[in-house]
């Protein structure tokens, strides 16, 4: 899974809110709802959410946690049991072998 960078979502995530406020303040104001719609929908691209509060709200949660805590409140995660961050286990020697020495 792909995420954007985290500057990125903070600067979707507060163009949302500006124009949130916008939007509570003149609701009528059709020009103001559809730019408010329109940065809600790049944030709904962005964090990968249908909704825009859904969106918000996950962008909210990615910027205040780190990646791995992020994934795993997504469901998204998969946890690696046994495996230490940047390194790799390897194969017992005997199960090493190249098959062409066979």
């Amino acid at each position: 899974m792909l995420l954007p960078a985290k500057a990125e979502v903070a600067r979707h995530l507060r163009h949302y809110r500006v124009w949130e406020r916008a939007m509570l303040a003149s609701p009528d104001d059709r020009r103001v709802r559809a730019t408010f719609e329109d940065s809600g929908y790049t944030l709904c691209v962005l964090m990968g959410k249908r909704c825009a509060r859904e969106a918000a709200d996950a962008a909210e949660r990615y910027l205040r946690t780190n990646l791995v805590t992020y994934l795993r409140e997504q469901g998204t995660a998969r946890p690696h049991v046994g495996v230490v961050p940047g390194r790799t286990r390897r194969r017992p020697a005997k199960d090493r072998r190249s098959p062409a020495g066979a």
